[in-house]
């Protein structure tokens, strides 16, 4: 099987298959498949139509027919599918996805996305461009053409995060240089994320200067967004979609403005499940789904296969939608948002035949992708292993030389030798994406483990990576449950520097040099020993690996982190160092105060000590 037969580009532009596509739907051509025996969810009419039949030519969709209509027609198809009854839905459409949050390349991805029914993708790699610029970006880039997937890109648009006084990144996407990238890849359809939302809605001015490169081409902004009172100068701002509505009253107040919400399904047990509050826009609201799509955001190697868009269509079910409207919301509301529902999303001539088989309980069974079978019962077929074996895209050594490391100084800070007041980050809860900011009056002490036992306590730092200097900033987490050893981290967003945490200096030493040796990783070291790894020597992001290798890494290290007694999963960890959140971050230049945006030292005198 030739690798080009699961790519974008092995389906020929529409324009060049009208003729064959326009024969085929008249009964004057044979179609190259025919699956019948199905019943046809329509994405136009929110309707299960039964009895029906797709007729496919050149990777299109050239008819819906009524079931057995091929029989009657001069030219037999040249291979007819029995669906057994199923339901054919069009490829589920994702808006919003961070691959690099997966761990996996683009081509490694596509099998986690084809096994749940995703055939196209609206991609932000801000992650890779944070450590490698533009460069990085187009790595990407490279990666997605290759992969058995349809891959755009929205543009990062946020890279770094905060201004240089706050955290040291890799990469520093100017206008100019998103401009350029939306005048070489015809993939870059719209602007990434703005997260930086206060000093986008406040008028900064580089901030507008990214939007207008996406505007004046034509291109739609997206965005992140936290509270109401910023809803109406984000959206004047130019911004016209967020997949951050974290209650139905917000979703509600962006859909009033204009703009287009995700409704972000994740693991119920992780803050990226914000659809059931989001979602009471629509089902207790009233305002109508149209401009209301699904999207995943972030997941692990592990959660991409168990949690992916079909299980959000799923729970926009179980919120209350109708099964027609929640795989409108996951297919052709994502492509409409894009302007690509002439090419994907439902089941009309021309579009591409990027296809599901669903079981009665909307349990994904097939995924044609172009027209070829990728997956059937469940399993990829050899075309789909064949390309994921060999056909992938190989990143240039550049990318696995991102973790730059000459020293490291000490990861603790020096005990104070008088009380003080700390400046603490605290961990509210496992499924709280914001941070508290706490302050203790600690008493002298003649050790740490003293004060850590008495105030559930434990140490992280954050190093730089990029070559820059390797500056350390100490803070103390409280709350994190970690009761022993050390967890380390080359993923801490959104500068990608490395974070650790630990319970003395020894094991998070360990833990640093592990993933340093890697050239990025994700490390937890108990006893004096690494007990779980996953290596990301791609930008210290990336697994150069199948995905089903490295889903089976993540469950152990998942199961590994739990047993060492953290409390905030290993994602929520990554975010710790990101200083777009509230209300308190650490980075490699300390701890910054959020929405203030300014440095705080960790230890403060007492007063009136």
């Amino acid at each position: 099987m030739n690798k080009q037969i699961l790519t974008r580009f092995s389906v020929a532009p529409l324009f060049q298959s009208t003729r064959s596509l326009s024969a085929v739907a008249s009964g004057r051509s044979p179609a190259d498949l025919v699956i019948t025996g199905v019943r046809a969810l329509s994405t136009y009419t929110d309707r299960i139509l039964p009895e029906r039949e797709i007729w496919i030519k050149d990777g299109r969709i050239a008819a819906l027919r009524p079931a057995g209509s091929y029989r009657s027609v001069d030219h037999a198809p040249r291979a007819v599918y029995d669906g057994q009854g199923g339901i054919i839905a069009p490829g589920l459409v994702d808006p919003h996805v961070h691959v690099e949050s997966s761990m996996m390349t683009v081509c490694a991805y596509a099998e986690a996305a084809l096994l749940n029914g995703t055939t196209t993708i609206f991609c932000d790699s801000h992650e890779i461009g944070n450590v490698a610029d533009v460069e990085g970006v187009e790595w990407m880039l490279e990666d997605a053409r290759e992969a058995a997937l349809n891959v755009f890109l929205t543009v990062p648009s946020t890279v770094p995060a905060t201004d240089a006084s706050l955290e040291t990144a890799g990469g520093d996407l100017t206008p100019d240089k998103i401009g350029g990238i939306f005048d070489r890849w015809p993939e870059a359809v719209a602007l990434g994320e703005k997260m930086d939302f206060v000093p986008l809605c406040l008028g900064d001015e580089r901030s507008h200067g990214i939007v207008s490169e996406s505007l004046r081409r034509g291109r739609p902004v997206s965005g992140h967004v936290y509270g109401r009172e910023f809803v109406a100068a984000y959206a004047a701002s130019g911004v016209t979609d967020t997949h951050e509505a974290i209650s139905g009253e917000i979703a509600d107040d962006l859909l009033e403005a204009g703009v287009w919400i995700f409704l972000r399904g994740g693991p119920p047990t992780t803050p990226w499940h914000s659809l059931p509050a989001a979602i009471r826009a629509v089902t207790e609201f009233g305002a109508d789904p149209k401009r209301v799509c699904l999207c995943t955001d972030d997941r692990d190697a592990d959660d991409v296969f168990a949690f992916g868009m079909d299980w959000v269509a799923r729970q926009a079910i179980k919120a209350g939608m109708t099964p027609a409207q929640a795989w409108s919301m996951g297919s052709l509301h994502g492509a409409t948002r894009f302007g690509m529902d002439g090419e994907f999303g439902g089941l009309g001539g021309g579009r591409r035949a990027d296809l599901m088989l669903l079981n009665d309980d909307m349990t994904v069974r097939n995924t044609w992708y172009g027209g070829v079978i990728a997956v059937e019962d469940r399993r990829i077929t050899s075309a789909l292993d064949a390309q994921l074996s060999s056909a992938r895209y190989r990143y240039p050594e550049a990318a696995y030389q991102t973790v730059k490391i000459d020293t490291v100084g000490p990861l603790t800070p020096t005990l104070p030798l008088g009380p003080v007041r700390a400046h603490v980050i605290g961990v509210r809860s496992a499924h709280d994406v914001t941070l508290a900011h706490e302050v203790l009056d600690l008493p002298q002490a003649e050790t740490w483990p003293e004060l850590l036992d008495a105030h559930d306590l434990c140490f992280a730092s954050v190093i730089e990576r990029h070559g820059h200097g390797n500056g350390i900033a100490h803070g103390l987490l409280r709350g994190f449950g970690l009761t022993e050893g050390a967890v380390a981290s080359s993923v801490g967003h959104d500068a990608h520097n490395i974070i650790v945490a630990g319970r003395d200096e020894a094991s998070m030493r360990l833990a640093v040099e592990t993933v340093r040796q890697t050239q990025g990783g994700v490390v937890v070291v108990r006893e004096g020993a690494v007990v779980a790894q996953i290596a990301l020597p791609i930008a210290g992001l990336l697994s150069d690996e199948r995905a089903t290798a490295v889903a089976e890494k993540t469950r152990i290290l998942k199961a590994e982190w739990e047993k060492s007694g953290c409390r905030l999963p290993y994602m929520g960890f990554n975010l710790i160092p990101l200083s777009v959140i509230p209300d308190v971050r650490l980075t490699d230049k300390g701890l910054v105060l959020v929405p203030e945006m300014r440095l705080t030292p960790l230890f403060e005198p007492v007063p009136n000590a």
